[in-house]
């Protein structure tokens, strides 16, 4: 008795027992679930149906079966033992919930420190290109010291040149 097929069976038998209409069972749920979704529950074939558990099934148990967290001296043994087994799905689907909650909280923190880590890299990259930049620009600063050397030698040997070919002393042909 422990999957939903086997509950919705239950329900069907304790509904036909206490000879409700499903607009009854929508009362008991306080009309948390719509008459719809009841008349789809209690439809012929209906267990062969998926249904939510917590959203549909959770409520209609508790609507006819009462507090599922007493045992009453009343209850037949399957209302017994469909309660204890319900306490159990219960209880599984809490943990698996807080497994989820712990699971989501632990993805925010690995997605904080990725962040956090690609930030770090982005910051290392940064720095690391303005280090390029500012050698790229001392090698053109040294590049035209350079061209400025060579233009300044290459005036200095036309001079030499010029004062070689106008000496005094070559024009006498000496």
């Amino acid at each position: 008795m422990t999957d939903t097929k086997e509950i919705i069976i239950k329900l069907k038998e304790i509904k036909k027992e206490k000879n409700l209409s499903n607009a009854d069972i929508v009362e008991m749920t306080n009309n948390y679930l719509s008459l719809t979704t009841v008349q789809r529950v209690f439809a012929k074939d209906s267990e062969n149906t998926s249904f939510r558990y917590d959203d549909t099934i959770r409520p209609l148990v508790k609507a006819l079966l009462g507090d599922i967290d007493t045992i009453e001296a009343t209850d037949d043994m399957d209302t017994k033992a469909m309660k204890t087994l319900l306490k159990l799905k219960i209880q599984r689907i809490e943990e698996l919930e807080k497994q989820i909650s712990d699971l989501r909280l632990l993805m925010a923190e690995e997605k904080e420190k990725g962040h956090a880590k690609h930030e770090k890299e982005r910051q290392q990259y940064e720095r690391h290109i303005n280090l390029l930049e500012d050698q790229i620009s001392i090698k053109d600063k040294r590049m035209e010291e350079m061209k400025n050397r060579f233009d300044r030698k290459d005036e200095q040997y036309t001079e030499l040149v010029n004062r070689l070919l106008n000496c005094h002393c070559c024009e006498k042909g000496k």
